[in-house]
Order: structure tokens, then C-alpha cells, then sequence
């Protein structure tokens, strides 16, 4: 098994003592999340923030959630629909990693204790059957190193203020991590057309999205391609029995207390949680 690599905002520079790194940025990021404290923007501050430092800062973080006792169970892909690009002003996918805290067993709330601001969004799930390994890989390549799908619903949250971040930004806070449901219906591969799979996206009863699998990268075999490949081009395989989160599908909705959010799916059947 591949091991993986080992806030009102402030708005001043780090003082010349501690200049600007990757480990200051996944400090400062896991130290907001921990402390429930939003911040600004990282690369509004330092301008210098690359993708590499970003994904870096990623890795870092994940050293530090392991050294904790976390353990990691998958991986995330970001920015996967046009909407969602539009929506956080960026225009590239990214990938992050999944730990098993953040798997919320289905039935409980949202909780709110270990989250900022909250959202809900929809996604299709993948669940890997064998080891799958970039760069190179196409997505009928990818699609056969799964085992089955689910629905999901993922808690996003991210740790700069109002969600206002760059591509780099939203990197080295790990996708906006917060927490993910998935439903209970598992489904083969064979057995779905994942382009056509189509979900509406409720809240407190009321439909306010819809979308089809088509809005994550045109296929969420492209999106899982694409994180096998970027990790494959740090060194990384995705393992058996990691989740795959493909990416939202719709807009996310902010999650207010005593809310139900349900992600009703074609043939993945309904995913709900309550707002806590």
C-alpha cells in the first residue's frame, strides 16, 4: 500500500520570524479548522502560493492527521462541475484526501461543534475494487478499478471567510473537507448509466438544484481518471476499498440548524441529513 506523504480573519503578513511556507500554510489551516476560525484568503496574502506549495501544504496537513489517529480511507475531487467553478470563481478540478473522521455514519446530524459554515452538496460516489495508478489513465481504465457506486451527500466547509478563495487556496485546505454521508444503495458499475444519472437536490422539502452525472467533468470516470492521474503524478496510488468523492454535482447550500437536506438519485436512491 502506497503510504500518503507524510480564523475574524487575519489580515496581516507573518511576522519575519516565520515566513511564508508550505507547513506555515497547513498550520494556519489546520489551526482554523481546529479553533473554528475563518480566515482570508492565504494567496491574497502571499501572492506566491503556487499549486505545488498548495498540494504540498495538503500533504503536510494529512501528516499531522495522521500523527493524530486518523486514518485515510480515500480521496476528494473539487471543482469538478462548470457550476461549482463559476460559483467559487476558479476553473480547474483538484483533488484532496479523505479520512475516516470525516465519514459521518448515516442517521446522525451535521456536526455543527467541528464545522465553520457548512454545506451541503451531491455527489456520486465510488468505492475502488483494485489499486488504480496514474499517470495515463482514461477513464474506461478507471471506471474498471471500481467496485460499486453510491449517493452521497458531502458537508463542505471551508476555512477561508464567506468562501472566498482562490484554486490554490481552496488546495492546501484540503477541498474545503468538512464531513460526507453516502446512501444505502450500492450499484455495479455495468448496472449504471453514470453520465445520465440524475439527482434533485432538496432542502427542508423544497427542490432547489438539480443535476445529472454529465455536470462532474462531463463522466465521473473523467473526474476519478483525473485524481488517479494527479496523484499518480506525485507518486500516489488510489488503493482498494478507498471512497472516491467525484465531486459536487449541483451548487452547494449552506446547512442551517434543524434543516434536511436529501439528495434524491436516479438509481442511487435518496441520501439525507439533518442540519444539526
Amino acid at each position: 500500500m502506497t503510504t500518503p506523504p507524510t480564523a475574524a480573519p487575519p489580515t496581516a503578513a507573518p511576522p519575519a520570524a516565520s515566513p511564508w511556507s508550505a507547513g506555515r500554510v497547513a498550520e494556519i489551516l489546520l489551526s482554523a479548522e481546529r479553533s473554528r476560525t475563518p480566515r482570508t484568503s492565504i494567496r491574497a496574502e502571499w501572492p506566491d502560493l503556487s499549486l505545488d506549495i498548495a498540494y504540498a501544504a495538503q500533504d503536510i496537513a494529512l501528516a499531522d492527521r495522521l500523527a493524530h489517529g486518523e486514518v485515510v480511507t480515500g480521496i476528494k475531487l473539487g471543482l469538478t462541475s462548470r457550476a461549482k467553478q463559476q460559483q467559487m470563481g476558479v476553473d480547474s478540478p483538484s483533488v484532496a484526501w479523505l479520512t475516516d473522521s470525516m465519514a459521518l455514519p448515516a442517521g446522525l446530524a451535521v456536526p455543527r461543534d467541528r464545522l465553520i459554515h457548512p454545506r451541503a452538496e451531491p455527489e456520486i460516489a465510488f468505492v475502488l475494487g483494485r489499486a488504480l495508478r496514474g499517470p495515463g489513465v482514461t477513464a474506461a481504465q478507471a471506471l474498471a478499478a471500481v467496485d460499486h457506486a453510491m449517493g452521497a451527500i458531502e458537508i463542505i466547509d471551508s476555512r477561508y471567510w464567506g468562501f472566498k478563495f482562490s484554486l490554490e487556496d481552496a488546495v492546501a485546505d484540503n477541498n474545503s473537507s468538512g464531513v460526507y454521508v453516502t446512501g444505502p444503495v450500492i450499484r455495479r458499475i455495468d448496472d449504471l448509466d453514470l453520465g445520465l444519472e440524475a439527482c434533485l437536490l432538496e432542502v427542508d422539502g423544497d427542490v432547489v438544484d438539480s443535476a445529472t452525472g454529465s455536470a462532474v467533468l462531463g463522466h465521473p470516470g473523467e473526474a476519478l481518471a483525473f485524481a488517479a492521474n494527479t496523484f499518480g503524478a506525485r507518486g500516489i496510488t488510489l488503493e482498494p476499498e478507498w471512497v472516491v468523492l467525484t465531486g459536487g454535482m449541483t451548487d452547494a447550500v449552506p446547512v442551517s440548524p434543524g434543516s434536511r437536506v436529501a439528495a434524491h438519485f436516479t438509481s442511487l436512491g435518496t441520501v439525507t441529513v439533518a442540519g444539526g
